[in-house]
């Protein structure tokens, strides 16, 4: 690192489990965000300026007025620019040494399977849950730690998938890829501005502990907050032996520990 990043790097490098060390890890990581609305606006904020050395920003939608009431990484001079491309800009002017791909595509299966290959961690800020079953067969696939977060209304949840983890769950094992429900969205129910704040913080807080290799991430966990009452609730959540998505990786990998 040179002077002017020890200096910006300062407060981390004071802190006996990052050093300087650990943000060289940080300079020399890429992090993909699916999703550059609300959850991904706070998410990539913190990971630019943390020092991340390479984020890969996805998503096919163009900033809107609507979008101002909570994503943070947009502004008035950007509505109609597409969200991925007025979201680099955003972080250039916060951390102008962070390498972002932006990339405005629909994140589907064939581009997933490329881009999660590539990645040291992946942030779902997406808003649909055929994109968050997809972004995690991607990463039990390739074995890269997953970070999900979602918000509506008053109410978010936060968790880590890491399937280098034997015991850990995917994110199938808890939401099930075949679950009926009906699927609410910020553009058809609203969603309270801060949560987007908070449960995208978390995200990017999750995502630097796995770059860094930290003890204590979300991984089996499930947290979810009440925003009216601001209160947290976790529960426990356990890998599916039945899973239609990682329980085939994981015999599988454990066949080859034995063999």
């Amino acid at each position: 690192m040179n002077d002017e990043q020890l200096l910006r790097y300062s407060r981390h490098i004071f802190l006996d489990d990052i050093g300087i060390e650990g943000q060289q890890r940080l300079l020399a990581a890429h992090a993909l965000i699916i999703g550059a609305g609300g959850l991904g606006s706070p998410a990539a904020l913190y990971l630019a300026s943390a020092g991340v050395g390479h984020i890969t920003l996805v998503d096919d939608d163009a900033v809107d007025l609507t979008n101002l009431q909570r994503q943070i990484v947009h502004n008035m001079d950007r509505v109609g620019l597409p969200k991925v491309e007025s979201a680099a800009l955003g972080l250039a002017a916060i951390n102008p040494e962070v390498r972002v791909s932006a990339l405005r595509q629909r994140a589907d299966a064939a581009l997933l399977d490329k881009l999660v290959a590539q990645a040291d961690v992946v942030l779902d800020c997406s808003d649909n849950f055929a994109t968050r079953q997809a972004i995690n067969r991607s990463c039990v696939k390739h074995a890269k730690p997953l970070v999900a977060g979602a918000a509506i209304g008053f109410d978010g949840q936060i968790s880590v998938y890491d399937s280098r983890q034997p015991a850990a769950p995917c994110y199938a094992c808890v939401f099930p890829p075949d679950s009926q429900f009906e699927e609410a969205r910020c553009a058809s129910m609203g969603v309270f501005a801060p949560l987007v704040g908070v449960i995208g913080s978390m995200q990017a807080a999750e995502g630097l502990k796995l770059l860094l290799g930290l003890s204590g991430s979300l991984a089996g966990r499930l947290q979810m907050l009440d925003g009216r009452r601001m209160e947290w609730n976790e529960i426990v959540v356990q890998a599916d032996p039945r899973c239609s998505v990682c329980s085939s990786t994981k015999t599988e990998n454990a066949h080859e520990t034995i063999t």
